[in-house]
């Protein structure tokens, strides 16, 4: 290889690594450059201290003996003579009547049926089926018994705990539900 031959090699090498290098630089980096100057040149904060952490104060425990707030408390001795059993608690035995599936506030009294001088009530359950009751019947959860039917209400007895493990009578009233106007 002649050395003019050499020589045209090395210069194209040159040139095309000129070019190569040429080809690197970003026009956008300049602008980068002056942004970060800007950054730099901002104040820097200050981070505020921590507030100082409050004093521990371990607190012990010791109401560990004392009666469970979720338990009823235990009657006084003067308090235990005055619960005297009153003989009132619901007939297990008996068997339960359909009407006592449901509570009361899921039964509705729709009519009244006399036949024979004798009164009825009827009784629209939550499957929306009507059921037939008289006095001395059954109905709702809490061992209800009937005592009258009027022309507009029906009164029963219910058969409720007491809260200090015995049981309470407590009469309540279900009124004529009023038919849903055909007009809307």
């Amino acid at each position: 290889m002649s050395l003019t031959t050499r020589r045209k090699h090395v210069v194209l090498g040159g040139a095309v690594l000129l070019t190569l290098l040429a080809g690197c630089g970003d026009p956008q980096l300049p602008a980068l450059e002056s942004e970060l100057e800007s950054l730099r040149g901002r104040p820097t904060g200050q981070v505020k201290d921590l507030p100082p952490q409050p004093e521990y104060h371990p607190v012990t425990y010791d109401m560990a003996d004392a009666r469970s707030p979720f338990q009823s408390r235990l009657p006084e001795p003067e308090e235990e003579l005055a619960m005297v059993d009153n003989g009132v608690r619901p007939d297990l035995d008996r068997p339960r009547e359909p009407l006592e599936a449901w509570p009361m506030e899921q039964l509705s009294m729709v009519g009244t049926l006399d036949v024979d001088g004798s009164r009825s009530a009827l009784i629209l359950t939550p499957e929306q089926e009507v059921q037939r009751v008289s006095v001395g019947g059954h109905m709702g959860s809490n061992f209800g018994r009937i005592i009258r039917i009027g022309d507009t209400q029906l009164d029963l007895v219910e058969i409720v705990p007491n809260g200090q493990g015995g049981w309470i009578e407590r009469t309540r009233a279900m009124a004529l539900t009023q038919p849903a106007d055909a007009s809307g």
